[in-house]
């Protein structure tokens, strides 16, 4: 379970500096990730068209109430294993999503970091948590963060297999609804190169806080939480984007 959390990074994960540079990514993530600018504004128009935003349709048009996930019950897709919710409990934000894999989207070469923890066969329980993305009042993603173990009560996973896991993110229903389910998968694609380095971040957080309290295992840390962060603007991440096209 959560407990409330400081909008900033823990003072031993500092936010991370991270400048993208479209020139250097490979030709076809540069193209995905484009035209998941383009899905990210379809979808935002979409839901504008309709007169609603993306907290209408997790709360239902109620004002989002802190400690509340929404929607009740996170949203999962039993095809792709894919999970999230969306909750408020830092300054700052308006609430964020934490986002999910269970491990029946996974290979089964994919396996805890911890030996000792391999996944029994049919358990689905494992998740991996991917990121967390914090939004201001607009619904716009202002922060993208990732937690320690605790904070999510996630099995760990090493960095360099999470990463290979964000393309499996995918939620092909309707509930709560097609365009917020839509836009969050264009989220995570837009901002995959800073979600591939806030993971290897937060890997080299952990194994530097490792010996920092003796007798006490530092994924289970209740002063780690946020184990590295980075703000974002998608508005200049998708001109960036579209400057190469």
């Amino acid at each position: 379970m959560e407990r409330a959390g400081r909008s900033e990074c823990d003072a031993e994960s500092a936010a991370l500096p991270f400048v993208l540079d479209p020139g250097t990514l490979p030709l076809a993530l540069r193209r995905d990730m484009t035209l998941a600018g383009d899905e990210y504004l379809a979808c935002r128009a979409g839901l504008e068209r309709q007169g609603r935003s993306l907290f209408d349709d997790l709360t239902g048009g109620r004002p989002v109430r802190a400690e509340t996930h929404y929607p009740r019950g996170d949203v999962y897709d039993p095809l792709s294993h894919a999970q999230y919710y969306f909750h408020r409990h830092r300054e700052g934000e308006i609430g964020h999503f934490h986002t999910f894999l269970r491990p029946h989207g996974m290979p089964e070469a994919i396996q805890p970091a911890d030996p000792a923890e391999r996944r029994l066969p049919g358990d689905n329980n494992a998740l991996t948590h991917f990121v967390a993305i914090a939004l201001d009042a607009e619904a716009r993603p202002i922060e993208l963060f990732t937690t320690n173990r605790w904070v999510t009560a996630e099995t760990w996973y090493r960095a360099e297999d999470v990463i290979t896991l964000l393309p499996r993110f995918h939620i092909g229903h309707d509930q709560p609804s097609d365009l917020l389910n839509r836009w969050l998968e264009a989220v995570l694609l837009l901002f995959r190169p800073q979600i591939a380095a806030l993971l290897r971040a937060r890997d080299a957080t952990v194994e530097r806080c490792r010996h920092r309290l003796p007798g006490i295992a530092v994924l289970e840390d209740r002063d780690l939480e946020v184990t590295s962060c980075l703000a974002v603007d998608a508005a200049a991440q998708i001109a960036a984007l579209q400057a190469w096209r």
